[in-house]
């Protein structure tokens, strides 16, 4: 969700950096309190799929701004929380069918997978069949190509992980593909080009990029 909801909401003109940036603070601070509040072990963070709804349904489709749309979102929030405190959101969350509930689930991953797909560049557009798999004959080799491969070299090796029961599978995969970008980059066999969505792996931890991040988080919820 770290990175689906920046590269989702940006599409609709708002800031990158405060997206990651209020996306990771509402994780953390969701997360404490359901800690300390609930005692669940439960991680929370921004919910995936409203994020398409509102960068493709009301900023392109519905032709709204994204602080009007951000705006509408702040109020459902508030309308939620009141329902919180009734006996209405649990009477509406039992009557949903237990079937409905895991397609839900099951759709909300399919959803997200075809989304890491599609950005890493495994999924390409197809004017035949409206969705195809990349080329490489077709694409650059050391930007695309590489982020395609390292895309499925990351999930066959996480795949492996999760089937042998190791605990943090998903985060190794993702920490030893992300190790992996940095020595293609630093090989020279991945040429970041920010033309085609192909940028740099190395973390950005200087202050100037820090300071951006909050800076565009100030304007974006400020």
């Amino acid at each position: 969700i770290l990175a689906v909801n920046p590269n989702r909401l940006s599409m609709a003109g708002i800031p990158r950096g405060g997206v990651f940036l209020a996306t990771a603070v509402a994780a953390v601070v969701g997360t404490l309190l359901m800690a300390f509040l609930s005692n669940y072990p439960f991680v929370l963070a921004p919910g995936m799929g409203l994020n398409a709804f509102l960068t493709f349904g009301v900023v392109f489709g519905m032709g709204y701004s994204w602080q009007f749309a951000l705006l509408a979102v702040f109020v459902e929030g508030l309308v939620f929380l009141a329902l919180s405190l009734t006996p209405v959101r649990e009477s509406i969350f039992n009557a949903i069918p237990f079937t409905l509930k895991k397609a839900v689930a099951a759709g909300i991953g399919l959803f997200i997978c075809f989304i890491a797909l599609q950005t890493s560049g495994v999924i390409v557009n197809n004017d035949a069949t409206l969705v195809g798999l990349v080329s490489f004959k077709n694409v650059n080799f050391h930007t695309q190509g590489v982020c395609a491969l390292l895309a499925l070299a990351g999930t066959l090796a996480t795949g492996v992980m999760l089937v042998k029961g190791l605990k943090g599978a998903i985060l190794l995969g993702i920490l030893a593909t992300w190790v992996l970008g940095m020595v293609c980059q630093a090989a020279g066999i991945y040429v970041p080009d920010p033309a085609v969505k192909c940028f740099s792996l190395y973390p950005n931890f200087t202050l100037e990029g820090i300071s951006q991040n909050f800076s565009e988080f100030g304007r974006t919820f400020g």
